[in-house]
């Protein structure tokens, strides 16, 4: 009996022995199993991203294939599109144009968002200011490099009480006296020439290192087939065209194209498209205005983005008006021609020049440079400038046979240039703006708004570069968001410059001569009337009102008056003058 008990025993224990060890088995074997199906997880993953890291380093080296390619060869690579951040731009100072953000911003060419533009160095300054395309939710980036886009779409108006024969840019100094019929009538246009094209490239070499190109197009050019019968012909125009490079560590920049001359007022410091154009309908902007539009090279060095200093090389042209010495010849313009055509001698144009329109001799660039300061005083910064232009003048005189009169042939150079600043103030900070600027000197003409002509001429056939002062004051104020009311009040005066010369038939030479005949200057069809210009001024004012302001662009409407007054010097008959009433209107469509 004990023998079987112990058996019993034994095989109780056993029995339970194996009925612990069964559940530990079992969970040990699942163990395994979950082991063996996560590798197999982990290496199909490992697998997959493999593949991708194979499949992008072969989509960088298609689009590096396509970019080393050369125009007209195929391009077989399809860019990666990622969405990236929207940027909210901060509202400027005083200024309506803060749009809300677009929903998307796209980048081509691999992943990854953009850098943020709004903080840091120039990139940063220029995108809190007011103008035009910046970096922001309508840019599109290739490669890293943004591409925006800016301008607008116009329907203007003009509206003279005398007949002037131009769009939207009024040439006040061929405003013609009464003697002209045409004077008599009146003037109405509607003109949707001025539309803007804009694109901004940029691209960062390194945080502080930024490449750009910019262009900018309108429609204000007219081909010699161009009319307002049909089907008008009206040609695409440069308005900008130029590259920048700029380095923040170092404060240095530099523009190399097309673009407003350096003598142009700034808003904030030398920044290019952020010249302080006046806010006018009328695109030859107001008298008084210093302005050009020409190409250029231009260093400039800021010091804490605070104080800039500019160095500019621009394209020289030479603005002629007056009575020209019949002997001896002068070529720059014909013998007796009284007034030629503003910014031209009467030298035709040779190769990818258009053979009708004339030039001027010029043998050096004109010298620019310029000084700004942009101290922060109380609550505001003021934005304070000065600059001056250094200019040479060249011509060929020569007479019918050399040595005649004791004159030889040679050529004659003469020298001008000029002084001027300007002042932005915030009266009240975004509410109230006023700016004054200024510009005198010796054959700085064309640098106006008003183009009085940079030179006469002397008895001896040399040039004569005439005295001129070129003054403008403005006000803006920002009534409330999104509507804007501006008045401005400038003037452009040219001092005489004239001779006698016992040579020829003309012995009455140059510039406001008081020789010259006037006396049919107010009787029509007279064409006895030299007139020639002493002073343009202007008053005008206006409004910009936005329609609408939201993620699909902005539509803003505008109305500007303003009263012109041209004068001629006193001659025989006496000083002739005109006044000219214009109104304009805007319909503007920022889609960007």
């Amino acid at each position: 009996m004990k023998i079987r008990k112990v058996k019993h025993t034994i095989a109780a224990l056993t029995l339970g022995a194996l009925a612990a060890y069964q559940p530990v088995a079992a969970k040990a074997d699942d163990t395994a199993e979950e082991i063996r199906l996560l590798k197999t997880r982990l290496k199909q993953l490992e697998e997959k991203v493999a593949k991708q890291d194979r499949e992008r380093k072969a989509s960088e080296a298609q689009i590096r294939k396509a970019a080393a390619q050369q125009p007209g060869e195929p391009y077989n690579t399809t860019p990666l599109l990622v969405q990236t951040p929207v940027y909210s731009l901060p509202k400027i100072p005083g200024s309506t144009d803060q749009r809300p953000a677009s929903p998307l911003a796209i980048s081509i060419g691999g992943p990854g968002a953009p850098p943020s533009y709004e903080t840091g160095g120039l990139a940063g300054l220029e995108a809190k200011l007011k103008g035009y395309p910046y970096i922001g939710p309508s840019s599109l980036f290739v490669n890293g490099v943004s591409i925006t886009p800016g301008g607008f779409f116009e329907l203007a108006t003009v509206t003279r009480n005398r007949f002037v024969g131009a769009d939207v840019a009024t040439p006040w100094q061929n405003i013609p006296f009464a003697n002209v019929p045409s004077t008599h009538t009146g003037e109405f246009r509607l003109s949707a020439r001025r539309s803007r094209a804009a694109l901004l490239a940029r691209g960062d070499v390194t945080p502080a290192t930024h490449l750009a190109g910019y262009g900018e197009f309108d429609w204000l050019s007219a081909a010699q087939t161009a009319n307002s019968n049909q089907s008008d012909s009206y040609n695409l125009r440069i308005r900008h065209l130029y590259m920048t490079v700029d380095n923040d560590d170092f404060g240095a920049h530099l523009l190399a194209g097309h673009a407003f001359t350096l003598a142009t007022m700034n808003i904030i410091g030398i920044l290019p498209r952020k010249e302080n154009t006046p806010i006018v309908i009328e695109d030859q902007y107001v008298p008084g205005f210093v302005w050009d539009r020409q190409d250029q090279i231009r260093v400039v060095k800021d010091f804490d983005q605070t104080l800039w200093f500019a160095l500019s090389a621009e394209n020289p042209a030479t603005t002629f008006g007056g009575v020209v010495p019949t002997v001896p010849t002068v070529i720059n313009v014909l013998p007796g021609v009284i007034s030629p055509p503003p910014g031209q001698g009467t030298i035709v144009g040779g190769s990818l020049f258009n053979s009708i329109n004339p030039l001027s001799l010029n043998q050096m660039p004109d010298i620019i440079g310029k000084v700004a300061w942009d101290p922060a005083i109380a609550d505001r910064t003021i934005h304070m400038e000065a600059f001056g232009i250094f200019r040479n003048f060249v011509d060929r005189v020569v007479l019918p046979a050399s040595g005649i009169g004791g004159f030889i042939n040679h050529n004659n150079n003469s020298t001008g240039g000029g002084v001027g600043g300007s002042i932005l103030v915030p009266i009240i900070p975004k509410v109230l703006e006023a700016q004054f600027s200024g510009l005198t000197g010796r054959g700085i003409g064309r640098y106006g708004a008003a183009q009085l002509p940079d030179v006469s001429f002397n008895a001896d056939g040399s040039l004569a570069p005439i005295q001129e002062t070129m003054l403008l004051a403005g006000l803006i104020w920002h009534a409330m968001p999104g509507l804007d009311f501006y008045s401005y009040a400038g003037e452009e005066y040219e001092n005489p410059k004239f001779g006698f010369t016992p040579l020829g038939t003309a012995n009455f030479v140059g510039w406001g001569n008081p020789a010259f005949n006037n006396s049919g200057c107010q009787i029509e069809l007279s064409t006895v009337c030299a007139g020639n210009v002493k002073l343009v001024r202007q008053i005008t004012g206006g409004f910009w009102d936005d329609i609408y302001k939201g993620p699909w662009g902005r539509l803003t409407g505008g109305l500007q008056y303003s009263f012109t007054q041209k004068y001629a010097f006193a001659g025989i008959g006496g000083a002739p003058k005109l006044d000219e009433h214009m109104f304009f209107t805007s319909l503007r469509y920022y889609p960007f």
